[in-house]
């Protein structure tokens, strides 16, 4: 039975069952209702509704929780339709940086999903999902805010990234991963590490937030990028080295120089 539209006040009665309700009931049927919406045609309605007209960070957070189980389906949606949520994203929260942190981490994340299941699919001669490091590079043009949603998108790519799917060919993940290692992942660390140079050129202060907040998320940038499995042995939980930083030997100058 297909799911009915839910107006805007039921969607938020769902977020306070889903994220805050201590009624054990109530949390399971909100959570079916939220597999219901996933499966909807109203889906991506119902979520701008949400983005757009929700008046809580959790309405917000439950938009970004469908998106995010939509764009990981086994069965993905056409391109064009995931190239409009992820370019709709990118402007959401270029138009509202001072959204909750968690919201922002949960929007950013849909970003990486995308980027990472769409990363070898081409449109009109263009590997489309590819442009996420020009992307950025127009948020660190913005305010502290924009700079940080910028740094935290590459930070949450590269996780991404480097996130093993056991529910995907492991093959498929090791083909997507090594060409973002030869592709993109040593602009990424050179970027994060010339970025951590300008902060820490400036006078540092304890009491600035926005300050703070940047250096954490430049240094988890720089520490996703070096704990990235460069390999391919991050399935084997028997190696020997694990923890070892396997640089490519092709990024020797590059780590001298810097």
């Amino acid at each position: 039975m297909a799911l009915r539209v839910q107006s805007l006040a039921e969607l938020e009665v769902l977020c306070n069952h889903l994220y805050e309700g201590t009624d054990l009931a109530q949390r399971m049927q909100a959570e079916k209702v939220l597999l219901e919406l996933i499966d909807s045609p109203e889906c991506l309605s119902q979520c701008q509704l949400l983005l757009e007209q929700g008046t809580t960070s959790y309405a917000q957070l439950l938009a970004a929780t469908c998106l995010s189980k939509l764009v990981s389906r086994a069965s993905p949606l056409p391109v064009e339709q995931r190239i409009d949520i992820r370019n709709y994203i990118l402007n959401y929260v270029a138009s509202q940086p001072k959204l909750a942190p968690f919201v922002i981490q949960a929007l950013v994340q849909v970003i990486a999903k995308i980027t990472k299941l769409g990363w070898f699919e081409v449109l009109k001669d263009q590997l489309i999902f590819r442009d996420i490091i020009a992307d950025v590079k127009k948020f660190l043009q913005g305010t502290v805010d924009h700079y940080i949603i910028g740094v935290m998108i590459l930070s949450e790519l590269t996780q991404e990234m480097n996130l093993v799917d056991y529910s995907r060919p492991s093959a498929k993940h090791r083909k997507i991963a090594t060409s973002f290692r030869d592709t993109s992942l040593k602009e990424i660390l050179m970027l994060a590490c010339s970025l951590l140079k300008e902060l820490l050129a400036k006078p540092l202060s304890l009491q600035d937030q926005q300050q703070q907040s940047l250096a954490m998320q430049l240094l988890k940038l720089v520490l996703n990028c070096l704990n990235f499995d460069f390999i391919g042995n991050s399935a084997d939980e028997s190696a020997d080295d694990l923890c070892t930083v396997q640089i490519p030997t092709n990024w020797r100058t590059s780590k001298k120089g810097s």
